[in-house]
Order: structure tokens, then C-alpha cells, then sequence
């Protein structure tokens, strides 16, 4: 999962980007990240939760 995570991410970043470059999208990504910066560890976390692992919950 953690691996997935990072890849849709990125790929979503990615697209993200592209689109506001070839005017599909106007809006200002800077203001964007400002306002939902806080999603990032949020998501990280619920990523890193939901791994299975090395000890942690899940190790028996």
C-alpha cells in the first residue's frame, strides 16, 4: 500500500501540474498547497497505518 500511495500521488501531483501549464486548469497551486498543506501527513499517516510491516500491529 505504501508503495501505491506514493505512486498515485505523484502521478496525481504530475497531472495536476501539467493541466495548470497547458491552461486546462486556472487556479493558483501555490495558494492550493498553502491551504491544504495539512493533507500531506494526514494522508502519510493513514498510509503508514494501513502497511503492513515489520512489528507494529500487525507482526504476530
Amino acid at each position: 500500500m505504501k508503495g501505491n500511495l506514493a505512486g498515485v500521488a505523484l502521478i496525481l501531483i504530475g497531472v495536476v501540474a501539467l493541466a495548470v501549464n497547458l491552461g486546462w486548469l486556472d487556479f493558483d497551486m501555490v495558494e492550493l498547497l498553502r491551504t491544504w498543506w495539512p493533507l500531506l501527513p494526514i494522508a502519510l499517516g493513514i498510509g503508514l497505518f494501513l502497511t503492513p510491516g515489520e512489528g507494529g500491529r500487525n507482526s504476530r
